[in-house]
């Protein structure tokens, strides 16, 4: 018999691209329940061509459940995903409630699956759309030659910020694209939407349209942003190294959806682009896109509505030892959220079903 699944907050951004994603994929489930606010219940949504109706989070919602996806506020994580564990539920969950907690794994399949195994609070982690963005990638070339530094920059889209995001910069950029003067002076972006009424500091810091943005997340330790060290933190934990060392710069661009960074990772043992590019070919859940010589490398104008963690600009760089560099791309709302939570779940089905 398959397990039954609940997806929590199936009415969001994510939520909605997961349903898409299990419409997708391999059909391992019996019963699909539909979870959502009080708000959102009683609404009718398609789910692998079969009309669902989200019921309301209750405690009763999660009986007879065997795996619950949540893609909810870390708040409501923090909360509802112990009372869905408690009633029989492996909870996945997409939230940052549990990442760094010491009894709750933090999977990437492609990476670590196994680790999905060992829940002893019935609560498995999913990493952050930043990590997610590098790690499929990094893990291949880590078990090969065994990583010991990084240091990252990322290109984060606007959708990391949720709907808001994606609808601020949509509203920033109708209101700034058709000038033929702006940036021609300091100040003129922020002063045209200023001037349209249009929000400049809410959601980002500064204005994104036509600008970039070195700030994603609040201020930590440092001066260093939360967003940058959960690159340092999560990337840590999947790989099962506690102190890799790691730097991370995370910048905001006017992308609608796709996070990108470029990495710089200085392994263990000599390293070779030729043979690294091999293993990025062969690799679970990688895409490489890389001939120089074309100037063919991934952006995220391609790689948006994506699954696989797009690869390009492969190189050894020739001033550091054991260094590659190179270039990624993946959907933040698909494999950095929806996805690898379906995978994650997907595995722990596998286990039930044995």
């Amino acid at each position: 018999m398959k397990p039954t699944l609940a997806v929590v907050w199936a009415t969001g951004a994510v939520g909605t691209v997961m349903l898409g994603i299990l419409t997708e994929r391999d059909d391992v489930w019996g019963e699909i329940k539909l979870v959502a606010s009080a708000r959102s219940a009683g609404k009718v949504l398609s789910v692998r061509g079969q009309d669902v109706v989200v019921q309301e989070l209750t405690p009763e919602v999660f009986d007879g459940v065997d795996v619950a996806m949540f893609d909810v506020p870390d708040e409501i994580s923090a909360e509802w995903a112990p009372i869905a564990a408690a009633r029989g539920a492996v909870v996945v969950d997409n939230s940052g409630a549990f990442r760094m907690d010491a009894d709750i794994p933090l999977v990437v399949p492609e990476v670590n699956a196994a680790a999905a195994a060992d829940r002893p609070r019935g609560i498995i982690a999913n990493p952050n759309c930043t990590t997610l963005s590098m790690i499929v990638a990094l893990g291949a070339l880590h078990r090969r030659w065994t990583v010991t530094e990084l240091v990252v920059a990322s290109y984060q889209a606007a959708s990391g910020a949720g709907q808001p995001g994606i609808d601020l910069l949509r509203e920033q950029i109708a209101a700034v694209g058709g000038s033929d003067s702006l940036g021609d002076s300091a100040g003129d972006v922020r002063a045209a939407l200023e001037s349209a009424g249009i929000d400049t500091t809410d959601i980002f810091p500064a204005p994104l349209a036509l600008n970039v943005v070195p700030w994603a997340g609040s201020l930590k330790d440092n001066d260093y942003t939360s967003e940058e060290l959960k690159v340092r933190n999560e990337s840590r934990k999947i790989l099962g190294i506690p102190d890799l060392k790691v730097s991370a710069t995370c910048v905001r661009v006017p992308v609608l959806t796709t996070h990108s960074l470029s990495v710089h990772a200085r392994f263990a043992n000599p390293v070779n682009a030729e043979e690294a590019k091999q293993i990025l070919r062969d690799a679970q859940g990688v895409e490489l896109l890389d001939d120089p010589a074309a100037k063919v490398f991934p952006t995220p104008a391609d790689v948006v509505g994506t699954d696989p963690t797009w690869v390009g600009r492969v190189r050894q760089a020739p001033d550091f030892d054991n260094v590659l560099d190179f270039f990624v791309c993946g959907d933040n709302l698909r494999k950095g959220a929806a996805l690898n939570t379906a995978q994650i779940a997907e595995v722990v089905a596998a286990e039930l079903s044995r």
